[in-house]
């Protein structure tokens, strides 16, 4: 398995139950994921969020991104998030969601505003064919 695979999964199925840690309580909620590419998963959040806080205290994360369809399947990803203060990536991200500016962000220089990927882990696909032999599923690094 390539990890172009994964990356052309995420970009086909980009909403992402995204799994953090707040102490020792799992959380996990939907994100509607803004693009993956060779250098990782990318997403953005609010600073004032509780996510952002729990990503901030622990990076480790577990992303699950589902295919609808009768057996239906999954991609799982193991890894940690870096958070991207970058001006050029932020600009972007405005660009391709001008609705964040309709939600109370001021811009793309707002500090309220946090970029994140995804850049280093493991990946798996899972279908109901390896539902009993999960540990066997071939994992790809990235």
């Amino acid at each position: 398995m390539e990890f172009s695979e994964c990356v052309k999964f995420a970009n086909e199925n980009p909403v992402t139950y995204i799994a953090t840690m707040d102490g020792d309580q799992p959380r996990v909620r939907a994100f509607a994921m803004w693009f993956a590419d060779a250098t990782g998963f990318y997403y953005h959040t609010g600073t004032p969020k509780a996510v952002w806080q729990q990503l901030i205290r622990n990076p480790k994360v577990e992303l699950c991104f589902y295919e609808p369809g009768e057996a239906g399947k999954m991609m799982r990803v193991a890894g940690a998030v870096e958070f991207l203060d970058d001006p050029a990536l932020k600009e972007r991200l405005v660009g391709d969601r001008p609705w964040l500016l309709q939600i109370g962000l001021s811009g793309p220089a707002d500090p309220k505003l946090a970029v994140f990927r995804v850049a280093h882990g493991e990946a798996y696909f899972w279908t109901m064919e390896n539902n009993m032999r999960e540990a066997e599923a071939p994992r790809v690094g990235f």
